[in-house]
C-alpha cells in the first residue's frame, strides 16, 4: 500500500501514516480519535482545541493539551464563560498554550454561547444533529474530505448561535474527531469501532 494508505505497525495494527510515527498521535488515534463525544464539557473542549489548532499541527495541540486544560479550568463552560480581562491577560502570558488573543477571546465567547444553548437543546445535540446519512469510505489520505455540506451547515448554525472560529473545515475536523463521521481509512484497525457507523 502507498504511503498515503494504511501502514502496519510493529504491533500488527494498520493505521494511517499520520498516526503511525509519533507515539502521542498513535495513542490518540488508537484510543480517542473518532470516538463519540456526547457530554457538553467534552464537546466544548474539542471545539476549543480545534479552533486553536487552525494553522498549526494537531501534534502541537495534543502536546499542549494538559496546559490548555489547566489554563481553561478543565474546559468547564460555566467557568470559562466568566473569564474577564484579567483572565485574558493570564492566558496571553501562559507559554504552555497557544497565545493567540483572537482564539482565546473566541473560546471565552464560545463558552458563553455553550451556556446559552442549554435553553435550546444544548451544544451536544446541536452538533450531532448535523450527522450525515452516510460517511466517507477513504482508502488513502487523499480520499479524506476536508469539508462537507454538513460541516458548512454546522459552522453556519454555530456562528448564528454566537460561536467564533468555527469554520467549515474546522467543523469537519471536529466531526471526524468526535465520531459524527468516520474517516478512518478502509483497512485501519479503527474503522467502524465508534459504534456510530458499521
Amino acid at each position: 500500500m502507498s504511503d498515503e494508505g494504511v501502514v502496519v505497525g510493529e504491533d500488527g495494527l494498520a493505521r494511517p501514516v499520520w498516526a503511525s510515527r509519533d507515539p502521542l498521535l498513535r495513542d490518540y488515534y488508537d484510543t480517542e480519535w473518532g470516538m463519540p463525544v456526547r457530554d457538553e464539557r467534552g464537546m466544548f473542549e474539542r471545539i476549543s482545541l480545534e479552533a486553536f489548532q487552525s494553522g498549526l499541527s494537531w501534534a502541537t495541540i495534543l502536546r499542549k493539551r494538559p496546559a490548555f486544560r489547566e489554563a481553561f479550568r478543565g474546559f468547564d463552560p460555566d467557568v470559562v464563560a466568566g473569564f474577564d480581562a484579567d483572565d485574558v491577560a493570564r492566558l496571553m502570558a501562559d507559554a504552555g498554550i497557544v497565545r493567540n488573543r483572537r482564539k482565546i477571546n473566541a473560546t471565552i465567547g464560545n463558552a458563553r454561547a455553550t451556556v446559552a444553548l442549554r435553553d435550546d437543546g444544548g451544544l451536544v445535540d446541536l452538533v450531532w444533529s448535523f450527522r450525515p446519512p452516510t460517511t466517507p469510505e477513504p482508502v488513502t489520505f487523499a480520499d479524506v474530505p476536508t469539508v462537507s455540506d454538513e460541516s458548512k451547515a454546522l459552522a453556519k448554525e454555530l456562528r448564528r448561535r454566537g460561536f467564533a472560529h468555527v469554520g467549515p473545515t474546522t467543523m469537519f475536523a471536529l466531526m471526524e474527531a468526535i465520531g459524527v463521521v468516520d474517516t478512518h481509512l478502509v483497512g485501519s484497525h479503527r474503522r467502524g469501532t465508534s459504534g456510530v457507523w458499521c
